[in-house]
């Protein structure tokens, strides 16, 4: 069987076979993203490609129903989050099509010591990035690289997860119908030695990885040796901390929604749920008759709360998860079974350090709730993890608000609001969980020489 095949989720039928490339495609397809980058780039305007990225933009929406319905089966995900995916990840191109020439713009440096003349930082493009996608967000995880690069200059090279081929076929396609010229974006179906051959390349300028610490590390070790540039977004155990509320009601149901999202496959998803002890039984009471509640549903027909989870494989791993945490003294909730793909939305309790699930990520709706005495106590669990990603807090007093969220150690902290991205937020984390950004005006920073002109 080929590496890249779309096998439902939901059915286990293999629906689809994809060629792996042979050495010969990938050399050919370095080829032909060097040469767009040393012609089509160099002679076209800013404004141009942002032209050609609103088209991106338009072709998602003209095509959504058909988008969607193919990362259905390919991981899963419902039908209507699958159309909500197409929306934003269209909403991301048009964002950096209307907003990059002007965040590409030159920026004046005042010169200190008198001197006459000029001195200003011009932004140009590296040349051609490796993107190294993941199967969560088909879409979404290629528009916030894509977009921004291009309309910097930059040409891809897009290595899409295997079990999503037609996604990344999909996307080529709407890369070619709004007039790309060849190389600007080339879908490659790639095996990881072949990953390494495109990095070793002198031609590839850099490299931004989605995926897992394992992978982040394996393409960081081998694009340090290359000295290419890296931009790493890996996972995620994000806290959700509640200090106070004046509608726990609602507290909860985002507290729900933040965990059983993507199927509880988001890196970024509220994972750890860390509760004052005067709301602690209230909260826990209630959140676990609503996780008892959601379920899944045939996720073509948007009957879904959640999705299957993305593979056998992903429920094996959740599986044992949950078997080994209950092993070190876990106490399950609700939930914990599993059907085929489907595994049920799970409430943890009892996790103490030297329990394995006190510091993994569980990647699926396996939620892991924990009692604290005062806010010192909260933070110090929020940060008492190698990751970090995102952060959910939740608190009726701004000065709170304010202090707390500096002494989370995370690169992103969403106060009162889940489910808040948006085009011009920078997304990232620290430790574990990555270096860089994507998305706002940090994320076509990245992959871009900034120049510096003095003229006397």
């Amino acid at each position: 069987m080929s590496k890249y095949a779309v096998i439902n989720p939901a059915t286990g039928e293999t629906v689809k076979e994809y060629p792996t490339a042979t050495d010969a495609d990938i050399a050919a397809a370095i080829e032909k993203a060097h040469a767009a980058s040393r012609n089509w780039a160099r002679t076209t305007t800013r404004e141009e490609r942002a032209a050609l990225i609103t088209r991106v933009a338009e072709l998602h929406r003209e095509r959504r129903q058909e988008l969607a319905e193919i990362i259905v089966r390919e991981m899963g995900k419902p039908i209507g989050d699958a159309l909500g995916e197409v929306d934003f990840s269209a909403d991301i191109y048009q964002y950096y099509a209307d907003n990059g020439p002007g965040l590409l713009a030159d920026e004046p440096v005042d010169l200190v010591d008198g001197s006459e003349g000029s001195a200003f930082i011009r932004k140009s493009p590296l040349g051609v990035l490796l993107g190294i996608m993941p199967w969560n967000f088909p879409y979404y995880q290629v528009s916030r690289f894509a977009g921004p690069n291009i309309v910097l200059g930059n040409t891809i090279i897009l290595k899409h997860a295997a079990q999503c081929p037609e996604s990344a076929a999909a996307i080529q396609q709407i890369f070619d119908d709004a007039g790309f010229p060849e190389g600007a974006y080339v879908n490659v179906y790639a095996t990881n030695e072949q990953v390494s051959t495109i990095i070793a390349d002198p031609r590839v300028a850099g490299i931004s990885l989605t995926g897992s610490e394992r992978a982040g590390a394996a393409v960081a070790e081998q694009a340090g040796r290359h000295l290419k540039k890296v931009v790493l977004e890996l996972g995620g155990s994000d806290p959700f901390i509640l200090l106070s509320t004046d509608d726990m009601d609602a507290t909860v149901e985002a507290a729900v929604n933040a965990r059983v999202d993507n199927s509880g496959q988001s890196c970024n998803g509220a994972k750890r749920f860390i509760v004052v002890e005067e709301l602690y039984d209230e909260f826990l009471e209630k959140f676990v008759a609503k996780m008892g509640e959601v379920g899944p549903g045939d996720p073509m027909k948007g009957e879904a709360a959640y999705g299957v989870l993305s593979s056998a494989q992903a429920a094996d791993n959740l599986a044992d998860q949950v078997d080994r945490a209950v092993a070190g003294g876990a106490e399950v909730l609700v939930g914990g079974t599993r059907e085929g793909t489907y595994f049920s939305a799970t409430v943890l309790a009892n996790v103490k350090p030297g329990n394995p699930a006190f510091y993994e990520e569980f990647f699926g709706p396996v939620a892991l709730v924990f009692k604290v005495a005062n806010e010192a106590e909260a933070v110090e669990l929020a940060n008492d993890t190698p990751f970090g990603l995102g952060s959910y807090l939740f608190t009726t007093d701004e000065a709170q608000a304010a202090r707390v969220a500096d002494q989370i150690e995370a690169g992103m902290v969403y106060v009162n609001c889940v489910l808040a991205d948006s085009p011009e937020l920078p997304f990232g984390g620290v430790k574990n969980s990555g270096s860089g950004r994507e998305l706002g005006t940090l994320g076509i920073d990245e992959f871009v020489n900034k120049k510096m002109i003095r003229i006397a």
